[in-house]
Order: C-alpha cells, then sequence, then structure tokens
C-alpha cells in the first residue's frame, strides 16, 4: 500500500504537519528545521504496530520530551499520528497519563485511535478507541466491543490475537511492521559490520547492517550479482569485492592499483555507509515503505549520482522517505525520479513545508 499523506501534530518541532507524498519523498533543510522529527514520527506508526510505541517515546526522553512545548490554546496536550492510504487510514492520538501512584510517569496514554475505510469515495469506521474502551468492526461488519483488554500505552493493533476475526485491521497492522527504518549505521572500529558474524540466507539487511556479508551474499545467491557488481562499480570503477565463510561471513574489497584486498576494519566509513545502502537497496524482499535518514553521511560526493540512481531503481518496489542535508543528493534523486523535494523551514520554533499555508488543528485524514 503506498501512503497518500502524512499528518503530525504535537511532536517536537512539529506543531501541526500535513505532508501529502509520493513514491519518492526527499526531504530537505537546515539542521532543526524538523527532517528527523517526521521521519521519527513514521517509525513511532511502525514501532506502534509492533506494540513498541512506549519504550520508543522512552528512548526519546519519555512523553513530555517529545511534546509541542510552545504556546498552545486551552485544549488537551495531545500528540497525534495519522497516515492515509487509498483505503485505510489511521489515527492515533496520546497524551500524558493521569497522574497517579505509578511510578511509569513517563510512558504515553492513548487516548484515542481511530481506522477508517474508504471505498467509492465514503468512510467506514472500522475501529474507535476512547481510552480503554474499544469497539471494532469484525470480519462480518458488525460493530463489537473489542474482546481483548488493551495496554494503555500501546496500540490496539499490537494487540491483536484473532486476525482471521479483525482482518481489516490485521492487514493493516501488517502493512506497518512491513515498513523499513534505516537511521544509521554504526561505521566505527568497534562496528559489528566490521566484525565476521554467523551468516544465514538474508534477504533483509539489519537496521544497523550487522548481517552485511550473508546480505551481499544472498543477493548474490537469488541471481542478482550483475545488479549489485554494476552499482559497486558505479561508485567505485574496477573495485571487487569477495565474500568469505570460514564459520563466520566476512568481505573484503580491492580497488585497482592496489595489489591486495582491504578487510573489513581497514575499509573506510564512507565505503561500509555505501555498501550497506546498496545492499538494503537491492534487497530480495522489498518492503512497501523503506525510509533512510541522512544516507550521504561519510559518503564522497562522487559517489552521490550512483547512490541517487540506486534508490530510484528501489522506488519501483518500495516507496522510499529519505531525509538529507546534502542538496546534490536530493537534485540527483528529484532529477532522475522527477519527484519535487520537500523543503523544511522552522518558523518561530515551528517545522514548516515551504510554501504550505499553516493549517490549525484538523485531523481528518
Amino acid at each position: 500500500m503506498t501512503i497518500q499523506a502524512l499528518c503530525v501534530m504535537g511532536y517536537r518541532s512539529v506543531k501541526h504537519v500535513y505532508l501529502p507524498l509520493e513514491g519518492v519523498n526527499v526531504l530537505v533543510g537546515p539542521n532543526g528545521s524538523g527532517k528527523t522529527n517526521l521521519y521519527r514520527a513514521m517509525f513511532l506508526i511502525h514501532q506502534a504496530a509492533q506494540g513498541r510505541l512506549a519504550q520508543a517515546l522512552a528512548d526519546e526522553g519519555g512523553m513530555p520530551s517529545v511534546l509541542w512545548a510552545g504556546p498552545r490554546r486551552k485544549e488537551p496536550v495531545r500528540l497525534s499520528l495519522a497516515v492515509k492510504f487509498e483505503q485505510f487510514s489511521y489515527i492515533i492520538e496520546c497524551g500524558l497519563p493521569v497522574p497517579s501512584q505509578s511510578l511509569f510517569c513517563l510512558d504515553p496514554e492513548v487516548k484515542e485511535e481511530r481506522i477508517f475505510w474508504h471505498e467509492g469515495g465514503k468512510k467506514s469506521q472500522l475501529l474507535g478507541r476512547k481510552n480503554l474502551t474499544v469497539w471494532a468492526r469484525d470480519g462480518e461488519g458488525k460493530k463489537v466491543e473489542y474482546p481483548l483488554m488493551v495496554s494503555p500505552s500501546e496500540s490496539v493493533l499490537a494487540e491483536i490475537r484473532e486476525p482471521h476475526r479483525f482482518p481489516e485491521l490485521s492487514m493493516l497492522r501488517q502493512e506497518f511492521l512491513q515498513w523499513r527504518f534505516y537511521h544509521h549505521f554504526r561505521t566505527d572500529l568497534d562496528s559489528p559490520i566490521r566484525q565476521p558474524q554467523v551468516g544465514v540466507r538474508t534477504p533483509v539487511l539489519s537496521h544497523d547492517g550487522r548481517d552485511l556479508a550473508a546480505a551481499i551474499q544472498t543477493i548474490l545467491e537469488i541471481g542478482r550479482g550483475d545488479v549489485f557488481f554494476q552499482a559497486l562499480t558505479a561508485a567505485f570503477p574496477g573495485a571487487e569485492l569477495q565474500i568469505g565463510s570460514q564459520h563466520r561471513f566476512s568481505f573484503r574489497m580491492r580497488l585497482p592499483g592496489i595489489s591486495r584486498f582491504f578487510e573489513a576494519p581497514e575499509l573506510s566509513d564512507g565505503t561500509l555507509q555505501y555498501l550497506c545502502l546498496l545492499t538494503a537497496l537491492l534487497s530480495p524482499r522489498p518492503p512497501t515503505l523503506m525510509a533512510l535518514n541522512e544516507p550521504e553521511s561519510s559518503i564522497h560526493p562522487e559517489m552521490l549520482a550512483p547512490l541517487a540512481r540506486l534508490m530510484v531503481a528501489a522506488s519501483a518496489h518500495s516507496q522510499l522517505w529519505i531525509t538529507t542535508h546534502s542538496m546534490q543528493l536530493a537534485d540527483a534523486i528529484c532529477s532522475d525520479s522527477g519527484c519535487a523535494p520537500i523543503v523544511l523551514d522552522k518558523v518561530d520554533g515551528q517545522t514548516q513545508i515551504q510554501n504550505q499555508r499553516t493549517i490549525e488543528r484538523v485531523l481528518t485524514i
């Protein structure tokens, strides 16, 4: 399913942003403009479907730390996330927990959650939640009280135990779980990317790239080696790469004019970053959405054009979300794909999209 729009309200620097999305979405803007906040908003929806919303917010300092801190009207203090597909729309609104004796005072509390089905210009509600009171439409279209107790800090989607009874809700949850995020590949000397690893067939590169050698070998064995090496030599003309497996998988690389191969611990940060991105973008099991946060990190400017071509090619199978500081990379992607960059500004402390009028509190995706 292709995401048509994202709406974020009350999240860090984002007071209210409504963002129509296309097949390729490139977000650019100065430091502090909110690129990462919008990226993280998408990630929070993914985590909510896994039952990890509270933990994801805890990683950011807890619920009080992520709420919009600017001036507000007299209204409930909420973090609201909404996403719209052609046939589904999903909305979740979280706030601070009601004061109590519990020590878990930094947890979010899900105040409302709604799912709608769109067909023929009409919208029907599939799920409604108000705090811990939940109803849903079952597979026969009947409105029933949700049969399971839900966590106050997690999405109903994470609590589905009868997918056959609530097929539409299960379908939407599986869609969110398919999304793939690559925040950052560690390339320091102690990075797991540089260390041999026990390998299994790996059609999906892990979020930190630790299974890079096994993921590359998987691509080679399914018959896409020619595509992989074409993309490799586009960035490193004349380069050779070998995968070794003596109990553990490793890789090494030789460049023209060099008489020996360099092992993974010897390769540059930019080379490892490019190899990880190349492997992620050529995944034999492409996701419906792939999000890349600042993929240009450590990569030489001459390698950005082949990286852009890789991304545009991957968009044939996956919707792409790319946040970047590099206008060179953004221009290359947009030139090859025909998309327009999404340019962010920060005005009076809040994230805004250039040339988009300010939208007041409306959450009607």
